[in-house]
């Protein structure tokens, strides 16, 4: 196990998967909302999309073909039950702004956090919470 002091690699973010059966819708909300930068698109042998990879600063958000429905979760719940990005507060006054433009309620907020869905019902949030 590494120690805090520790810059194993081992200790980084490789990557998150979201799986969705509308890859090419659900990487757009991402690129066009928070500005991810596409970096690889993937086909299965049969030539369709299987994935596209989105840039979050040092990790990927890989979106990937699935043919399972989404779980929806509600507040803290066992496994990934939320994705967090960080903004300023003036961003997440205009991204609380176009999540609603876009259809998506602000389901809560906190001082620092608000909390949407993606067009999968993943649960969201943008947050400024302070460095410390």
């Amino acid at each position: 196990m590494a120690s805090s002091g520790d810059s194993s690699s081992a200790s980084r973010l490789h990557h998150l998967a979201l799986g969705t059966s509308q890859v090419e819708d659900l990487a757009r909300f991402y690129r066009e909302l928070f500005g991810l930068r596409e970096t690889a698109r993937h086909l299965s042998v049969d030539g369709t999309l299987r994935s596209i990879w989105l840039d979050l600063g040092g990790a990927l958000l890989m979106i990937e073909h699935a043919s399972s429905e989404t779980r929806h979760v509600e507040g803290v719940g066992q496994g990934l039950f939320l994705i967090a990005f960080r903004v300023s507060p003036a961003e997440r006054s205009r991204l609380e702004r176009e999540l609603q433009n876009r259809g998506h309620a602000i389901e809560s907020r906190t001082a620092y956090s608000s909390y949407s869905r993606d067009p999968d019902g993943n649960r969201i949030a943008i947050s400024h919470y302070p460095e410390t």
